[in-house]
């Protein structure tokens, strides 16, 4: 026998909409619309993206694959935040026709990368899994979550991956052929490419290369390339721990424990490396198991590692997926530690400096900085990266860590953190500033000011900037004139006229995601009940004003003045929380009053606050045409079982 659901009836009229609201659904509506001539001017009928496939010179390398599923990567999760309709379809139809033409540049085998970085990889699966969190009863997603995950549970006999004995991922390049070792498919050479010049050299150990124009010399290229190959062809990488969003996918679609036990050891085995070198994640781990097996002991110099060429950014990141992972799955809040690890590490290294004592030491960026300010302008940096000589690459530590850390935990100490790096930055954190990353992301300081109360004009502030990207990436396309035959293969996402920022972070109460992989962690999600789909329904516009470690509060409007909207709100994005208790005014004043001379307006508005119990993951609420409520609902934090199951056996 199926619970009843609570039901509130939203009695609030809507004298004055928000603006907030009339920003939100417009900037939906547009992109929704917007994805059509994208589409139409991009790709083909088959769903893939209109390029030089099929000619002698199309591809010969095992990278760019994410390049191509980015240009998407988003569609589906705008549909689960509300958006249009034909947005599942044609996230599905493009997922399908990219992996196909991915499939003849032979960068794909069994839908699946063949063999690749899961730095890269993290970012072509993350459209996968909105894919299936937007449909998450599709048996051709869930075959596909279940076989891709079992690409790293060694259920295919041709693509293995993972020794359990010693718990390791056994190649930096991994995939649906198994491990693919070696760092290069052919003669192995380091060329000197000057788009990875800022990154620097590699290692410092290689004889007769001590600066990156020396790889311009080819037999130093082949040398650097040899040593690449050896260190990094093989053993497992910190990177790795980015699957583990793979296999969680495949326990959200199913509810298959194995999922959870092999996550568990994984991580597991990477947090007692950690432990033991002293918190910091190292990036190496050899086929025996040993850390630094191929780099002469040492625990830095693996592929996407604390050396090159992203160091903390990325070993960070995949902390943070791999613990997050866990943690979802086992509700054990000590797999929380591995990241908190690897941040109060880097900065605890972390030091004030003067610009112009930067710019003498780095120069480049530092430089402009220095120009553009003073040069005595003092600010905090921390050490992203470590070699043979060091610590070194000093930047201005990112939030994005602490609050991606905040919002699983909800501890103080992890909002103390986030405190820290806003005590030593020298930014308005109140600011939204016109810019937006490859990330999509870009604007966690000013939300979570406006979380604090200290910055109320940020849903409008922020809105509107999505919208002016909006209209930006539309202008760029029009007068788009290039050969897309012959295009780099990063134009279509640059182009992406998608963007979902501001509608996570207001609509849900979330970070953007960890992008290289990461789930979406959120405080609510919601469910169209009258049209039996995710998202908010039509008109409907909600914004998650406060975020505690015990409650949430939601304000809910409905902007038509013709239709009720009826809709499920979820505690959590995978049901994981519990709604204790919901609190709201209800209207007991009359409405709309009388017609005639004497009712030229309503009556003054009367309230009431009510609580009602709820001890339920969902909450029905019925809003009427031109009303909204403020709902305070009161949460017990990962007490259910995680899954992307959709609620309508619950109506």
């Amino acid at each position: 026998m199926k619970k009843p659901l609570n039901n509130i009836y939203a009695t609030l009229p809507c004298a004055a909409p928000p603006a907030w609201a009339v920003w939100q659904r417009r900037l939906i509506e547009v992109m929704s619309e917007a994805v059509y001539p994208f589409a139409q001017k991009y790709t083909r009928a088959d769903g893939s993206l209109i390029w030089r496939d099929g000619q002698d010179d199309s591809f010969q390398t095992r990278d760019g694959a994410d390049d191509f599923y980015e240009s998407f990567y988003n569609w589906a999760l705008l549909y689960l935040l509300g958006g249009g309709d034909h947005l599942l379809p044609m996230a599905h139809h493009h997922w399908d026709g990219v992996t196909q033409q991915l499939t003849r540049l032979g960068l794909v085998r069994k839908e699946y990368e063949r063999g690749y970085d899961q730095f890269h990889q993290g970012e072509s699966y993350i459209y996968f899994y909105f894919l299936c969190l937007a449909d998450p009863s599709n048996p051709k997603l869930i075959e596909r979550a279940r076989r891709f995950a079992g690409f790293y549970l060694n259920e295919d006999p041709g693509a293995i991956n993972y020794d359990p004995e010693r718990r390791i991922i056994r190649a930096p390049h991994n995939g649906s052929e198994g491990a693919r070792w070696g760092y290069f498919d052919d003669e192995p050479v380091y060329e000197n490419f000057p788009y990875m010049e800022p990154y620097g050299l590699p290692y410092e150990d290689v004889a007769g290369i001590t600066t990156y124009a020396d790889l311009a010399d080819p037999e130093l290229a082949r040398r650097m390339g040899a040593v690449m190959q050896e260190r990094m062809g093989k053993g497992d990488a910190a990177t790795n721990l980015i699957v583990t969003s793979l296999i969680a996918n495949a326990y959200l679609m199913t509810g298959d424990d194995k999922y959870r036990g092999w996550i568990a050891d994984y991580v597991g085995a990477w947090m007692e490396r950690a432990r033991q070198n002293g918190g910091l994640l190292p990036d190496n781990v050899g086929l025996s198991g040993r850390v630094g097996e191929y780099i002469d002991g040492k625990w830095y110099g693996g592929l996407y590692g604390w050396s090159w060429p992203h160091g903390y950014y990325n070993v960070c990141m995949a902390a943070i997926i791999g613990a997050a992972n866990a943690f979802l799955l086992t509700g054990d809040q000590r797999y929380l530690e591995l990241p908190r690890w690897q941040i109060d590490a880097i900065h605890a290294l972390g030091m004030t400096r003067t610009l112009g004592q930067m710019a003498a030491q780095f120069g480049s960026f530092w430089t402009i900085m220095a120009r553009e300010q003073s040069p005595e302008t003092e600010i905090f940096v921390v050490p992203y990266r470590y070699r043979d000589s060091g610590w070194f690459d000093y930047q201005s530590p990112s939030p994005i860590y602490p609050v991606a850390l905040w919002v699983l935990s909800h501890a103080a100490a992890d909002w103390e953190r986030i405190e820290l790096i806003r005590h030593n930055s020298r930014e308005d954190w109140r600011e939204v500033k016109p810019f937006r990353s490859k990330e999509d992301a870009g604007h966690e300081q000013p939300w979570l000011c406006y979380l604090q109360g200290d910055n109320p004009s940020y849903p409008e502030a922020i809105l509107s900037e999505a919208y002016a990207k909006v209209g930006r990436r539309m202008a760029l396309i029009r007068g788009d004139q290039s050969d897309l035959a012959q295009v780099s293969i990063h134009h279509w996402q640059e182009l992406n006229p998608v963007t979902t920022e501001a509608l996570v972070q207001l609509t849900l109460g979330a970070p953007q995601i960890i992008y290289n992989g990461g789930l979406l962690h959120a405080q609510v999600r919601y469910f169209d009940v009258d049209r039996r789909r995710p998202g908010l329904p039509l008109d409907v516009a909600a914004l998650v004003e406060k975020i505690a470690p015990n409650h949430v509060i939601v304000h809910l409007v409905n902007l038509s003045v013709f239709g009720v909207r009826t809709l499920l709100i979820q505690a959590g994005a995978f049901g994981e929380h519990q709604f204790i208790s919901a609190t709201y005014e209800q209207r007991i004043s009359d409405y709309p009053g009388v017609q005639g001379p004497g009712g030229y307006a309503a009556p003054p508005l009367q309230t009431e606050t009510h609580t009602i119990p709820i001890d339920d993951s969902l909450l029905r609420v019925e809003l009427p045409p031109t009303s909204e409520i403020t709902l305070t609902l009161k949460v017990a934090r990962h007490v259910n079982p995680p899954s992307y199951r959709l609620p309508w056996d619950r109506l």
